[in-house]
């Protein structure tokens, strides 16, 4: 067995990826090692196959901020496609879109007043985070007089689009909506005072996600990666972390990384949680919602807006005519993926449409969706961004970092908000940190040191990250010690040319 510190990443989604490749950049100051319960890397960001064709399942792309997850996926060998996004909020009398002028409807003209005024309120919640990031959304509009029909038909489901939080959408903390348009570096919409939205943001579609994890994975620095190992107890002591597999072996490692969701780091812990521990982890609320990928059209005509020409939109959501707070999504995956097409190049009718909340199934459409049609139907476990979690969690996840003695680290977007460049962010933190922690151990230089320094908008998003779950001080720590140990460490370098799923 190798005499090196031995370093295990539970979890091989983004998170734990992310954690593992950039510790193996260190060569071989350290034995890393990844327990991934499943049989394939990424966790939730899969990718799936059909009638010869592949597609991502769970994430499709991401945002132009999403800065280190592009650095880090060209370092494996992968580029994302741009594309724009294109929505149809509602149907009929609720229809309204983000094409602008050319396509205004009446219900925009008719909430044109509020449109307005909301993005006055906007101001205010940014100038003033600190009051509005215990204020849920709706519960603001509400307070400001803003009608029923703008909150639920408008607000709440771009909300939800972009989150990702279906029926808690109401719950989410007014800071975080007023950041996803005037936040310069993580704005996704163009604010309109006229129309709300009037323009087709710019996006990036992933390539095969599976192909881009297990290609991270294959980093000669990584000594051991282990499919379908599920870790189910851990113990954290002074000399190091012992951990119990699905089979009763343990194993000892120096360092440990938990790039798991709140609920499994919970369960591994057991009884040895602190009270820290167990507070901040045992409040992430998870919701289990579904996604249905299918080929029905006539489901799709029935309860969205559909584009005449059938393959140009994008994402389409819709209110619940009974209760408008109540929302479903639905996407066309051959608007994203520029591999869904035929022969003569045209994009196929493939949707994925999500039904959240198992807790309101009764108000689900899925039942409707032809069986002999259906694709695949997956369930997950989604985090709520309840304002709450931004008040009980996120401030105090700092404080159980390094564990009771400074072996054990959370990595994963539950850390902060449900979207993949905080996972990557969190897993590169991850690694930092337990550098740290080893080279106090050992006396020698640090390792796992942040690779995108040199980009300033991967480097501004990972300090906003670092500082959020770290804390400032450990965070100029962190950046004292890696200037240190600048010299040490190899210099970026693709894992392997990266080739897109085979079909």
């Amino acid at each position: 067995m190798s005499e090196r510190p031995r370093v295990l990443v539970i979890g091989a989604g983004a998170a734990g990826c992310a954690a593992a490749w950039s510790l193996a950049r260190s060569g071989d100051a350290v034995a890393v090692e990844v327990w991934e319960k499943a049989a394939v890397a990424g966790g939730v960001a899969s990718t799936q196959r059909w009638k010869g064709y592949w597609f991502n399942d769970g994430v499709q792309g991401g945002a132009p901020c999403y800065a280190n997850t592009f650095r880090l996926h060209a370092a494996a060998g992968f580029e994302p496609r741009p594309v724009h996004m294109t929505i149809n909020f509602g149907k009929g009398p609720t229809w309204w879109n983000n094409y602008g002028e050319k396509l205004e409807t009446d219900l925009v003209r008719q909430l044109r007043p509020e449109i307005r005024r909301f993005g006055q309120l906007l101001e205010r919640v940014n100038r003033l985070p600190w009051l509005y990031i215990w204020v849920p959304i709706a519960r603001l509009l509400r307070w400001h007089g803003f009608s029923k029909s703008f909150i639920n038909l408008m607000v709440l489901p771009l909300t939800a689009l972009f989150f990702g939080t279906g029926n808690q959408t109401p719950k989410v903390s007014a800071v975080i909506v007023a950041r996803v348009f005037l936040d310069p570096h993580m704005r996704l919409f163009a604010y309109d005072p006229d129309r709300l939205l009037s323009t087709q943001p710019l996006m990036f579609a992933f390539d095969a996600l599976e192909s881009i994890y297990t290609a991270m994975l294959k980093h000669p620095g990584i000594e051991r990666v282990c499919y379908e190992r599920e870790a189910c107890r851990l113990e954290a002591l002074p000399d190091g972390v012992w951990v119990t597999d699905h089979n009763q072996r343990r194993e000892r490692f120096s360092q440990v990384i938990l790039a798991t969701d709140a609920q499994t780091a919970l369960k591994l812990l057991g009884s040895g949680a602190t009270f820290m521990e167990r507070n901040v982890l045992g409040r992430v609320r998870y919701f289990h919602d579904v996604t249905v990928t299918h080929t029905d059209e006539a489901y799709m005509d029935r309860y969205y807006q559909m584009d005449p020409d059938r393959r140009t939109d994008m994402y389409f959501v819709r209110t619940d005519p009974v209760d408008p707070s109540c929302i479903d999504m639905s996407f066309l995956l051959s608007a994203y993926q520029e591999q869904l097409r035929d022969a003569h190049g045209e994009p196929l009718p493939l949707f994925q449409t999500i039904f959240l909340n198992k807790e309101e199934r009764h108000r689900w459409t899925m039942d409707e969706i032809r069986r002999d049609q259906i694709v695949l139907v997956r369930w997950w476990k989604q985090m709520s961004h309840e304002w709450r979690h931004f008040v009980q969690v996120v401030p105090f996840v700092r404080f159980i970092q390094g564990g009771r003695h400074g072996n054990l680290w959370y990595a994963g977007s539950w850390t902060l908000m449900n979207i993949h460049e905080v996972a990557i962010c969190s897993g590169l933190a991850a690694a930092e940190a337990c550098g740290w922690a080893l080279s106090k151990q050992t006396g020698k230089s640090p390792i796992g040191a942040y690779p995108f320094e040199r980009d300033a908008d991967a480097s501004r998003f990972y300090t906003m990250y670092a500082k959020t779950a770290y804390g400032s001080r450990f965070r100029e720590r962190l950046r004292n010690a890696r200037r240190a140990s600048a010299a040490t460490v190899e210099p970026l370098q693709p894992s392997a040319p990266g080739t897109p799923m085979e079909s």
